[in-house]
């Protein structure tokens, strides 16, 4: 990020990788936003440890700028010791943390966006995305010989490099209004 966007930021969002970015950024586009163009600098961490460090530099003790976030549910410890230490609370739960604009995902944001779809919805969308064959041949290794579920579908979307923040995006594409997990409208709300 340079020092325009930074300037420019009305609010910075903290995310652990580049698909939560990218299933935010999809769910407010379906919603007629655009958040780059709203000062809304989406920032994907490298992982929910680094919290920390952006906290520090975005927080208030650094530019002080507005902040809202996403975390998995076994992150929610880091994000709170981090957000206490920077300053924004003392004894923060997961209420305190949706009052602060951060939102926990149960498990994951995979699992809440195939829990929302279902999972036959999802394996078409795989299937949609020309990979009905490797969601196959997966199926049949050993360890996922078993009925397609929303655990052996998150396995598949995590196997490969980049699956992830492509099927954010398709998944969060797919969703109707009354589909969408509720991190993520909450998130969106509160931005």
């Amino acid at each position: 990020m340079d020092h325009e966007q930074l300037r420019q930021a009305s609010r910075v969002v903290f995310v652990e990788g580049v698909s939560d970015a990218s299933a935010l950024h999809a769910l407010a586009a379906k919603a007629g936003r655009d958040l780059p163009a709203e000062g809304v600098l989406v920032t994907p961490m490298g992982g929910a440890t680094n919290i920390g460090h952006y906290l520090a530099r975005f927080g208030p003790h650094g530019l002080d700028i507005p902040l809202a976030g996403l975390c998995d549910a076994g992150e929610e410890p880091d994000f709170i010791r981090a957000l206490e230490r920077a300053g924004c609370g003392t004894g923060i739960d997961r209420a305190g943390l949706a009052r602060l604009g951060f939102f926990v995902c149960v498990a994951d944001l995979e699992d809440e966006l195939i829990r929302s779809l279902g999972v036959g919805r999802v394996a078409e969308l795989i299937q949609a995305q020309g990979e009905g064959k490797r969601l196959r041949t997966f199926m049949q290794q050993p360890a996922h010989r078993t009925e397609l579920s929303a655990s052996e579908l998150r396995r598949f979307i995590g196997c490969r490099s980049g699956a992830k923040e492509l099927y954010a995006r398709a998944l969060t594409e797919a969703l109707d209004p009354d589909q969408v997990p509720g991190p993520l409208a909450s998130l969106l709300a509160w931005l």
